[in-house]
């Protein structure tokens, strides 16, 4: 949680800039032993960072809706999430719609968004939000870290757009840069730097998306499985994304990590079936790793 304070305190000491803003939002989730239903026990928000309240699941879980209620990410906004789900707690996190990225002004500094994410011992914390969609001139840094103790379980999604089709803005933004780390038992099991700026470096160059145009990473983790497991986990998934690879239209693939999981990564000319792609990967990994189907998450307004 400290890292979010700290880089959201090191914004306002900084350059101050008409209309830029501030926030954070932080999350934690306990187990209630009586029912074993998990509850939001806390919920410290500055706007326009919100959540309105947890919804109880059919397996006990929480959900939580993200929401920003300002629309959209600002040139110059700087936003912290953090979220600590608690021993033997299970909670989802999801957003209302796309995270719109507007465009960044010639003066005004990057829109960064901090992650600090923490899953105790044999929590579960599934983060399955829709796209994050960049529109012309827009700017942002995303860095994301997160600790899963022994027994703990992560779903973790991103989905990149290339900005908004429909105005032929495709891949017009500045730069989108997304930094994730995740550690499992204290030990560095996946760290990741992507780093797009179309101006420089053409993005339908073959070493960077060739003809796709939508990116997607999805971590699947549970801390202490043994490894074979993960081999068989790899192969099992392998063959889950096979009829959803369609070469010239979408890709999938399916590595194991140095330890306690995996990361699954899809490339697609379109954006309409990387969701289902991705509930149906999330469906096989969890039914084989924690023995139930995921339960897909209500859309609230």
């Amino acid at each position: 949680m400290a890292h979010v304070q700290e880089v959201v305190s090191a914004a306002r000491s900084g350059a101050s800039l008409a209309g830029r803003i501030d926030a954070s939002l932080s999350l934690a989730f306990e187990r209630r032993e009586t029912d074993g239903v998990t509850v939001l026990s806390e919920a410290a928000q500055t706007p326009p960072l919100r959540v309105i309240r947890a919804f109880v699941a059919e397996d006990k879980s929480a959900l939580v809706h993200l929401h920003n209620v300002s629309g959209g990410v600002l040139g110059g906004d700087r936003l912290g999430l953090s979220v600590r789900v608690g021993a033997g707690a299970s909670a989802q996190l999801t957003t209302t719609g796309a995270t719109r990225v507007y465009r960044s002004g010639r003066d005004a500094l990057s829109a960064v968004q901090i992650n600090d994410i923490v899953v105790e011992e044999n929590g579960l914390l599934e983060y399955v939000p829709d796209a994050l969609i960049p529109f012309a001139g827009a700017r942002f840094r995303q860095a994301t870290r997160i600790q899963l103790s022994p027994g703990a379980g992560l779903f973790w999604w991103e989905i990149l757009a290339p900005g908004r089709e429909a105005r032929g803005e495709s891949f017009a933004y500045g730069r989108v840069s997304l930094k994730t780390e995740i550690r499992a038992c204290g030990k560095l099991i996946a760290f990741e730097n992507v780093d797009l700026a179309p101006a420089e470096i053409r993005m339908d160059a073959i070493a960077r998306l060739g003809v796709y145009r939508y990116w997607t990473t999805f971590y699947i983790c549970r801390a202490g499985v043994q490894p074979a497991n993960w081999l068989a986990a790899e192969a099992h998934l392998r063959e889950a994304a096979a009829p959803w690879c369609k070469p010239g239209e979408m890709l999938w693939s399916v590595s194991t990590l140095p330890a306690h999981g995996l990361a699954i990564r899809g490339l697609a000319r379109s954006g309409r079936e990387i969701l289902p792609a991705l509930q149906a990967l999330w469906r096989s990994a969890k039914v084989l790793l924690f023995g139930r189907a995921p339960i897909l998450p209500r859309k609230v307004q």
